[in-house]
């Protein structure tokens, strides 16, 4: 089968992929000839292509099942918490072509390869600190348009809260991924979804559309919202 590359209906600057098997989207390589995490590099007419892997991306992922993400423009200020070696970093350093990444990790091994990639990508900002304490680097972030937040951890939406609270502008867009097991193991799914839906509702995040993304990542909803402010 030939390979055909087009522009996916719902996301700027993401593009469906066909003829490769496996290979499902991708994004035009930032760093020509230089693969972040193995993915593969795809020249088609004139261009090359990056594989943006939805096994190893939520923001692939939602994607995917049908998310559109208006707030990922080529100009915008995004915040993302949880962003580890930089394999989904990399992909919105892609689409930000005359944006910025503000990109915060807290665990040493990854913050090491995030630290080598942003060498080589000037519109990502690495941030080695804690997603609880937006505080602590309240000096570097300005005002974001969109938040995403991938932190496996049992308060992350209440982490993601307090970063939409410090940095996302009215009316901007934030978007989290829920792994269920993380926040509880004795609830189902579906409880945990819920529960955490009323919380990032009530705290003045308008919820405009939710996923599920558990074909790809087990027990995983991903919320997109624009945020109004705390109610």
């Amino acid at each position: 089968m030939e390979i055909e590359i087009k522009p996916a209906k719902k996301q700027q600057g993401v593009f469906r992929v066909q003829g490769i098997p496996g290979v499902l989207l991708a994004t035009v390589n930032a760093t020509p000839s230089l693969s972040v995490y193995g993915e593969r590099l795809i020249p088609y007419k004139g261009k090359e292509y990056r594989e943006f892997s939805h096994k190893r991306s939520k923001i692939a992922s939602s994607i995917l099942v049908g998310l559109k993400i208006p707030y990922l423009k080529p100009n915008a200020k995004v915040l993302y918490l949880g962003a580890s070696t930089g394999t989904t970093v990399s992909h919105v350093s892609d689409l930000l072509t005359k944006g910025v990444v503000y990109a915060v990790e807290f665990a040493p091994r990854p913050m090491r390869d995030l630290l080598e990639l942003a060498s080589l990508r000037k519109n990502i900002v690495p941030i080695h600190d804690d997603a609880r304490y937006p505080e602590n680097y309240s000096d570097i972030v300005d005002g974001v348009d969109f938040v995403f937040c991938d932190v496996a951890q049992p308060n992350q939406s209440e982490l993601f809260i307090k970063n939409i609270q410090t940095f996302l502008k009215k009316g901007g867009g934030a978007m989290i991924a829920i792994k269920s097991r993380s926040i509880s193991q004795s609830k189902t799914p579906e409880q945990v979804f819920d529960e955490q839906q009323k919380y990032l509702n009530k705290n003045g995040l308008e919820i405009e559309r939710s996923v599920s993304i558990s074909k790809y990542h087990k027990e995983h909803q991903v919320f997109l919202g624009k945020w109004f402010g705390k109610k």
